[in-house]
């Protein structure tokens, strides 16, 4: 059987220095690659372009499933808000490219799998809201931007029970990585909150169907040794690519 093709939604990185200093390159961190590879599947990088819906159903259909990456803060004017001061950088463009590859991906019936502000975007998609900062969240809160190496686990994260999450992963908790100022305010309506850290911070949504599963931590900085938690982390993707397996 010819292996699932699964696309990495891209960012982009200005050069600061050399020949092409000022150019933007298009690129995603290696872990996302690595991780899509060693678990049976081919990636692809899918580059950020402005064409809109029509080329995110072109992209799609050149892929069996979708890992939304990580990367800038998403634009609250997207959930009815103003940028408080605490809000990080945006980029309108992005968000608008992530969305219609999400459209493309659900509309073709295709596995999705969204990562720190992939799960972000699938929420606000979906019709969700964030809180810009953590500091604006009432209550207690974690510390959700470690400073250690992000193959360490630094907070417990409870999955519910009877989730699709709960069925992937194996297990009703385990230790993650934390690399976000933002976090879930409201779940988007068609979506169920999957995980929690103790906190009461929502770090996993899926859909009812499971054809979307997304996280709040970065499984793609775990997946491998020495991070003892590497072997539950490849679940993850191991699902989505089993998944993508069953749309071809």
């Amino acid at each position: 059987m010819k292996k699932p093709v699964i696309g990495i939604s891209g960012s982009e990185v200005t050069i600061q220095a050399g020949p092409f200093m000022g150019e933007p390159r298009t690129y995603v961190n290696a872990a996302y690659v690595d991780s899509v590879y060693q678990n049976g599947g081919i990636p692809l990088v899918i580059p950020f372009t402005k064409g809109g819906e029509e080329m995110a159903l072109e992209q799609m259909k050149l892929v069996d499933g979708l890992i939304l990456s990580g990367g800038h803060d998403v634009d609250p004017h997207l959930y009815g808000e103003e940028i408080d001061q605490k809000s990080g950088a945006t980029w309108p463009d992005r968000d608008q490219f992530d969305i219609a590859l999400l459209k493309a991906a659900e509309g073709a019936n295709k596995p999705v799998l969204g990562i720190c502000r992939g799960a972000q975007v699938i929420n606000v998609a979906h019709g969700g809201s964030m809180w810009q900062d953590l500091s604006l969240r009432p209550g207690h809160t974690l510390k959700h931007m470690q400073a250690t190496r992000p193959d360490v686990g630094t907070h417990l994260v409870k999955i519910k029970s009877g989730t699709n999450l709960e069925k992937i992963m194996g297990q009703s908790s385990l230790m993650t990585n934390s690399f976000h100022h933002q976090v879930i305010k409201e779940v988007a309506p068609d979506l169920v909150e999957a995980a929690t850290a103790s906190d009461g911070v929502t770090e996993a949504l899926e859909s009812d169907d499971g054809q979307v599963i997304a996280v709040q931590w970065h499984p793609e900085e775990m997946h491998a040794n020495p991070a003892p938690e590497a072997a539950i982390m490849n679940r993850l993707f191991k699902n989505l690519i089993d998944r993508a397996s069953e749309e071809k």
